[in-house]
């Protein structure tokens, strides 16, 4: 066993399905952990260092004074291949993806090259808090064995998957429909499942795919039902026009991905920004999930999530930093765009999210959301042992903020509009 004394912040159980759990918050706690049968480090016990610590009398304690320990966060929607892109100026999603995207995907055809970015991304997500990530590879299947083979060698919870794009895309990063379809099939045999990996089906998006690229998608996900999907949807009102010049019969671009049997539970779609009751029904009716990525959004100008909407019809989704389009790999810049997007929303008047709800979507939420709760992104007993240590003293104005905080709301709210990396002031992976 192994023991923490620190603050601990982690979350009850909802009290009602599709309900965030509310955040507990021990000013002076001890978090216990142990190998279970499999030999995953879990969660022990959690709770007052007061009343827990005569419990482990024997149990080497490391004290961390004036730090926080937290669940590690989790990102729903990331591109490795995108790591050089990040910051790239452009018009909107389609001409970025034409001008920075494509040409910097095709390097990873280069083996060499795509360990070495595999190699910082993880560093990267690591520096930043995040201990399990839902990431896109590139079409190059060496891109998954790059991040997957350094994914275990760190012994991180990754779930990835090779891109699937047989048309609409340049000589280099377009792949051919039938190779496609049978390495990713060798891809799931070879990594799902693995250690603490997972593979997930990526099409990238309607328009880059074939029909008969989406149908294998499809044949493939019903033959490996627990498998991940991933994908985007409903991002761009300029791919939505596209999505239905190639579908005009669709009844929108959500329901493309219907037809060929990727909407389930473990299917994750993008932004799903441009959405109605009817699409929100479907996401609803077949568990699938929604990565909200905020700084992505408000950086290509493609639109706001629909918060109420998606509270009112009730759908699963969290937080995502969808680096390269998205802005940073920290969690506390998603969470403050997260802000952002729901006080201007698509409906008037905007909905002010809870700090509380704010750090559950990047968290116990996008777990939810990913079919890991229980797993990853909590801290009660059985949960994965991945956690940070939050330092709320990091910076000269952090520190006399969070001093003036008087409840759990106003520190977290500090932590999320005025901290970044520098806050994280250790990430522990399997400790």
């Amino acid at each position: 066993m192994k023991a923490y004394r620190a603050s601990l912040l982690y979350f009850a159980e909802p009290e009602a399905p599709g309900s965030p759990g509310a955040a507990l918050y021990e000013e002076d706690g001890l978090l216990v952990t142990d190998a279970d049968a499999s030999g995953r480090r879990v969660v022990k016990a959690i709770g007052s260092y007061q009343q827990l610590a005569g419990r482990y009398i024997g149990v080497a304690i490391e004290h961390l004074p004036g730090r926080i320990i937290a669940p590690g966060f989790v990102d729903m929607h990331i591109h490795y291949p995108q790591l050089d892109v990040i910051g790239s100026p452009a018009d909107g999603l389609l001409p970025w993806l034409e001008t920075y995207t494509f040409p910097h995907e095709k390097r990873f055809a280069v083996s060499a090259y795509a360990a070495e970015a595999a190699s910082f991304f993880i560093a990267e997500l690591l520096r930043n808090g995040v201990t399990t990530a839902l990431a896109f590879a590139s079409s190059h299947a060496g891109s998954v064995d790059a991040l997957l083979g350094e994914a275990q060698r760190r012994n991180l919870r990754m779930v990835a998957g090779k891109v699937l794009m047989d048309q609409n895309a340049p000589d280099g990063v377009r792949d051919e429909l039938e190779q496609s379809l049978v390495e990713t099939e060798l891809l799931i045999r070879k990594w799902h499942g693995l250690d603490r990996l997972g593979y997930a089906i990526t099409p990238r998006f309607v328009p880059s795919c074939s029909a008969a690229q989406l149908q294998g998608s499809g044949e493939l996900a019903a033959r490996f039902p627990d498998v991940w999907i991933q994908s985007h949807v409903a991002e761009n009102r300029d791919e939505i026009a596209w999505v239905k010049s190639l579908y005009p019969d669709a009844r929108s671009y959500l329901s493309v991905y219907e037809k060929f049997g990727l909407l389930r539970q473990r299917a994750v779609y993008a932004h799903c920004i441009h959405f109605d009751d009817d699409d929100r029904a479907v996401m609803r009716a077949t568990g699938a999930a929604a990565a909200v990525s905020p700084t992505s959004n408000l950086f290509l100008g493609s639109g706001f999530f629909d918060y109420a909407g998606a509270d009112r019809v009730g759908f699963l989704y969290g937080l995502a930093s969808d680096v390269g389009g998205g802005t940073s790999f920290s969690p506390f810049h998603t969470m403050l765009a997260a802000y952002y997007v729901g006080r201007e929303g698509q409906t008037k008047p905007g909905v002010s999210i809870a700090p509380q709800n704010l750090w559950w979507q990047h968290t116990a939420g996008a777990a939810r959301a990913m079919g890991l709760e229980g797993v990853v992104g909590n801290l009660l007993p059985g949960c994965e042992a991945d956690f940070v240590v939050l330092d709320p003293k990091a910076t000269p104005l952090l520190a006399r903020k969070t001093a003036l905080a008087t409840n759990l709301d106003e520190l977290l709210f500090a932590l999320i509009v005025l901290g970044d990396d520098r806050v994280i002031d250790s990430t522990v992976i399997q400790a």
